[in-house]
């Protein structure tokens, strides 16, 4: 089921990629920055860079996905480009493998769709650099 889920995610996010191509607004700037915020907050200490506090090379959610992708797809977050809305909604309310499901009272749906806001924007940096 959540395969199915997940394909669905990625199939709506090919439409709302299309809202990417448009210039950004004063309204979708403060979505980036609220957005990049709560990330810093709640995803950051899984999946930002640099070590973890243990010692390790890198952060657990980090250092999963790149084991998971094999070089195949970024493991920082924030170097992604194929993280909209639908499929960040899907893996943030769902979980996957050791990351746990975030509860509405915990990231709300507004949250999520600023956090989605920053990660398209973090992935265009990385893209240019």
């Amino acid at each position: 089921m959540n395969k199915i889920r997940i394909r669905a995610a990625y199939g709506l996010a090919a439409l709302a990629s299309l809202a990417f191509a448009f210039p950004a607004s004063a309204q979708d700037r403060a979505a980036v920055e609220r957005g990049n915020a709560k990330f810093q907050h709640s995803c950051a200490p899984c999946h930002g860079p640099g070590p973890g506090d243990d010692g390790r090379e890198m952060l657990p959610g980090t250092a999963a996905l790149q084991i998971k992708y094999r070089g195949n797809l970024p493991a920082l977050l924030e170097e992604r480009s194929d993280l909209p809305l639908p499929v960040l909604r899907v893996f943030l309310r769902q979980g996957s493998m050791s990351m746990p499901p975030f509860r509405p009272t915990e990231l709300t749906d507004a949250e999520i769709a600023d956090i989605a806001a920053y990660l398209a924007e973090s992935s265009k940096a990385a893209a240019r650099n």
